[in-house]
């Protein structure tokens, strides 16, 4: 199946470039203004897919996380980390969401998932809309239109999402430790996790932008403060001392379950958390990795100023990692539940 969507999508992007060669070619009128970009999935998911059988659907959901975030500001991080991990595990389909079972453990109970935030709201927006519209818009469909309203919701950029994605009725730990980027990967690692979903090194740079809203466990952080390189009782070498002794009193050595912010403005989208990471003050491994070599500092730096493009090219990265390998058409299902196949 996997490959069938592969298929489909290469085909898909062939189609798209031969329209876009016949409308713009030589003969055609310059635009008289800026147009949208084209589909990244030309006639699979549409930011109109919902137009005729749920109108409302984005409203629905706009207002369900507003609600939520307005009781705690601080899931806009839960439903942007529920998003990527999702995506980022044999692509965007909802198995994230999936309970585990009596012979299966499921993404959401791997080591990478370790108390991930934020399902039971989801399943607040679905129970939303499956009022309006039952049987209707994809669990994963609401994990990527929640992560894009509640980024906006505390100052980051928006941006259009696609739709149309249907849930997969598979979900495997293992998958998901063998597919997400751990907190203790170097530079290399990062930039090697990132290339195989299609993503560079500057891409990888500012999705890890998202550390700037939300928070963690002690969990990943202890092999920043007590295990750096697999060395027992050896911190980073990289990490601000004073941050360090701050981290290792909310972090006592084998505590995982402390909570421990991402930033200083936790609630807020900004360039705060790469101010921090200039500084030598992240949390992870993997932060302080982005400025281990001279490329990424350079981009960094770039991403701190006050006129960087960080939150267009986050923008432009959360569309991207939105379409990776959707099932569509008769694939998977519409859950009616978010957590249990039909």
């Amino acid at each position: 199946m996997a490959s069938a969507r592969s298929n489909l999508y290469v085909l898909s992007v062939l189609l798209l470039a031969a329209v876009c060669d016949a409308h713009w070619g030589w003969w055609a009128p310059a635009p008289a203004a800026p147009v949208a970009p084209p589909k990244p999935v030309d006639a699979i998911l549409s930011e109109d897919f919902y137009s005729y059988t749920c109108p409302q659907a984005t409203d629905v959901v706009k207002k369900v996380v507003l609600s939520i975030l307005k009781k705690n500001r601080n899931l806009a991080g839960g439903f942007l980390r529920l998003h990527f991990h999702d995506c980022w595990v044999n692509g965007c389909d909802g198995s994230l969401l999936l309970n585990s079972t009596a012979d299966n453990q499921a993404e959401r109970d791997g080591f990478t998932n370790f108390l991930i935030r934020g399902i039971p709201e989801i399943d607040e927006i679905k129970e939303a809309l499956e009022k309006v519209c039952p049987n209707t818009v994809s669990c994963a469909d609401i994990l990527a239109l929640a992560a894009r309203d509640a980024t906006a919701g505390v100052g980051g950029p928006s941006w259009p999402v696609y739709l149309g994605r249907r849930d997969s009725r598979v979900s495997r730990a293992l998958d998901a430790d063998t597919n997400l980027p751990f907190p203790s990967l170097n530079f290399t690692e990062l930039v090697q996790n990132f290339a195989p979903k299609g993503f560079g090194a500057r891409e990888m740079i500012v999705l890890s932008g998202s550390h700037t809203i939300g928070r963690t466990h002690c969990n990943g952080i202890g092999p920043n403060l007590y295990n750096y390189t697999g060395i027992d009782d050896l911190t980073n070498p990289a990490l601000d001392s004073k941050f360090a002794r701050v981290l290792k009193k909310k972090c006592p050595k084998g505590n995982r379950t402390n909570i421990v912010d991402m930033d200083r403005t936790k609630n807020l989208f900004d360039r705060e958390y790469f101010k921090g990471v200039l500084n030598h003050k992240g949390v992870f491994i993997s932060d302080l990795a982005l400025i281990e070599n001279t490329f990424g500092l350079r981009v960094v730096t770039e991403l701190v100023a006050r006129s960087s493009s960080f939150f267009r090219e986050f923008a432009d990265a959360m569309v991207k990692m939105g379409n990776l390998s959707p099932l569509t058409g008769a694939e998977g299902e519409i859950r009616k539940h978010c957590q249990f196949v039909n």
